[in-house]
Parts: structure tokens; C-alpha cells; sequence
């Protein structure tokens, strides 16, 4: 099951010289990312490097950010892809200390770098929820109201017209059984919209 990340962790290393600072952290998009590594050569203008790599489904990205490339970016997303997360952001700040790496130390830098914060991070599931509206006979209200409920179910909105109509989320895995089961109770007087 994919995770994501509670909150920012941050590691430190030295290697050869150089200093590495890492950052993993919950990233929604792409845009989010470039404004935090924006923020992040502000904040250090004396660094050599900010490479980064986020995954975020269709917004993922690796960036060398001047490094040899596939020597940061890439490794860095190996890493989050290992982990099965999405919706993380992993950046490390490189100062160059005189000391050349080579493209087997960069990645291996680069790579710790990330592995050391998830290390301390708080992993959370990703619970994807499924969107439903249905309509109902009046004397069904209360019925759907106590199943919404004691499913789990997040009611978004309840309108009032010649029937009453429901939207609400549920996660995916539970949408399925929820459905059959307020089919069943209402005895085919419920209506699914699309």
C-alpha cells in the first residue's frame, strides 16, 4: 500500500568534505516542489548543488542540478520509489567541500543522504476515497444516514428536494460492500447519480 510522509524530516552528513543536507517531506505537485527548492537556493546561495526528485504520480521528477548526470536525481527517486511512497519530495543541499566523489560516491551520498531522514520519518498510509451520490425516498433518510455513519463514510452534502439526495466519500476498498449494502436495505428505492 503507498505512503506518504506525516510531516519534513531533515538529515546531515559529511562526506570527503562535502556537506550534505537532506529533506524528505510531503509534496501534493510538481509546482510545490519548485517553490520549496527555489526556497532552498535562497536560503543556501553558498551550495554547489540543491538536487531534488519528487513522486507525486504523474508529477514525478529527478534533478542533478549540475552533478554528473543520473548521480543524484534518479538515485534519490530510486529511493522514494523503494520505500513505496508518493507524494514526497526529497532534497539534499550539497556543499562542496574540494574533494571529488566520483559518479559511485555521489550516488551513494546522495542516496544516504535520503535514506538517513525517511529513516526518522512517520510513514501514513495513502487511503484513496471513492466520490458517491444517490437519492433516496424520504423514510430512507435516517437509514442512510446511520450506514454513512457507521461505515466510516465523510458526508459532504444532503439536499432536500422531492427526494433526498446524499454525496459523500468513502475509501475505495469499502465502496463496493457500502453500495450492496444500501442496495439491499432500501429494497431498489435508492437511485445512484453520477
Amino acid at each position: 500500500m503507498p505512503q506518504t510522509l506525516a510531516a519534513a524530516v531533515h538529515s546531515e552528513s559529511l562526506i570527503k568534505k562535502s556537506r550534505f543536507l537532506g529533506c524528505v517531506q510531503p509534496m501534493a505537485d510538481r509546482a510545490s516542489a519548485q517553490e520549496v527548492v527555489a526556497e532552498l537556493r535562497a536560503r543556501h546561495p553558498g551550495a554547489a548543488h540543491v538536487c531534488w526528485a519528487l513522486l507525486a504520480g504523474g508529477q514525478s521528477a529527478a534533478v542533478d542540478d549540475g552533478e554528473p548526470g543520473g548521480t543524484a536525481g534518479r538515485p534519490m527517486l530510486d529511493v522514494l520509489r523503494h520505500q513505496d511512497l508518493e507524494g514526497v519530495l526529497a532534497t539534499v543541499v550539497r556543499y562542496y567541500g574540494g574533494v571529488r566523489l566520483g559518479a559511485g560516491g555521489l550516488v551513494r551520498a546522495y542516496t544516504d543522504s535520503v535514506a538517513q531522514a525517511l529513516l526518522k520519518a512517520d510513514k501514513v498510509p495513502i487511503v484513496r476515497l471513492t466520490a458517491l451520490r444517490c437519492q433516496v425516498p424520504y423514510a430512507q433518510e435516517g437509514l442512510i444516514r446511520r450506514e454513512l455513519e457507521g461505515t466510516g463514510a465523510s458526508l459532504q452534502g444532503v439536499v432536500h428536494g422531492a427526494l433526498v439526495e446524499f454525496v459523500f466519500s468513502l475509501p475505495e476498498a469499502a465502496a463496493a460492500a457500502l453500495v450492496a449494502r444500501l442496495n439491499e436495505a432500501c429494497h431498489g428505492r435508492i437511485g445512484w447519480l453520477e
